[in-house]
């Protein structure tokens, strides 16, 4: 995998999707199987619209919300400011924290770090005794939204300024993370969700993932040259998820989710 440099993400084109992208955050916190725990750490809070829930479903914890964005924790910060949440930049391929957690949450972070054979064990390590690792990310590198990209990425005048930031599989199979993880726990869950994701406008796929995946790449390119890229992709993607007779694209987004319990003292 390629190192991917940690990317300056706009609140407000992220939130926009917030109701569609919240929902496996929820579902990821339903599945951990911790009642009080002392510390909390959300991994890769972003805008800050998951960490309310996780403060919400453990009042009395100690929470601390990191990211490696200023804009994204000043966002939250402002929004959430009487959340009583400790608010840290931090970059998660580095970042330890002082005390064992009893839950480390991340949701939709981890498939822009690389190395997770060694990232996962890491982590699992600053996971108190009884604790749990609960991480979810999307999983859609084989799908056409990011093949496409991939593909229109690598055939254009633009092919040799977006060759270092193409990655082909940032997440791993269900069965590399079991095989990292089942040394280090006393209980480990992994499942994989499609969700049917109904989006509107004329591209709205492109849209979608402008906000994530397709931002760095869009970023690489000058004022001349992004809008022929985009356009370019967005003929592609417009073929591959047509609109529906109700003028929505339904969008097929896969998850990967990850609960991993440490065993108790």
């Amino acid at each position: 995998m390629t190192e991917t440099a940690p990317q300056a993400w706009e609140p407000d084109h992220y939130l926009r999707f917030a109701d569609l992208r919240v929902r496996p955050a929820l579902d990821l916190l339903a599945r951990v199987p911790v009642d009080a725990p002392a510390r909390v750490t959300d991994l890769g809070c972003g805008a800050g619209n998951i960490t309310p829930l996780l403060c919400a479903r453990w009042p009395a914890a100690e929470v601390t919300a990191l990211d490696s964005s200023p804009d994204m924790l000043a966002h939250a910060k402002a929004e959430h400011a009487n959340l009583g949440v400790a608010w840290d930049q931090a970059d998660v391929r580095t970042w330890s924290p002082g005390m064992p957690q009893d839950v480390i949450y991340s949701n939709a972070v981890l498939h822009w770090v690389d190395d997770h054979a060694d990232l996962f064990p890491r982590l699992m390590g600053d996971v108190a005794a009884g604790g749990v690792l609960a991480v979810q990310m999307p999983n859609q590198y084989a799908e056409p939204s990011h093949a496409l990209m991939r593909a229109v990425a690598a055939s254009g005048p633009w092919a040799e300024t977006l060759a270092p930031l193409l990655r082909e599989a940032p997440v791993a199979d269900m069965g590399d993370y079991y095989d990292w993880l089942q040394p280090v726990s006393a209980a480990l869950d992994i499942w994989e969700t499609t969700y049917a994701q109904p989006l509107d406008g004329e591209d709205a796929v492109l849209d979608w993932i402008g906000s994530t995946s397709l931002k760095p790449l869009l970023e690489a390119l000058d004022d001349k040259t992004r809008p022929a890229f985009r356009d370019a992709l967005a003929g592609e993607l417009r073929h591959a998820y047509p609109r529906r007779s109700d003028g929505k694209t339904v969008f097929a987004f896969k998850r990967l989710f990850i609960v991993a319990t440490k065993a108790a003292e």
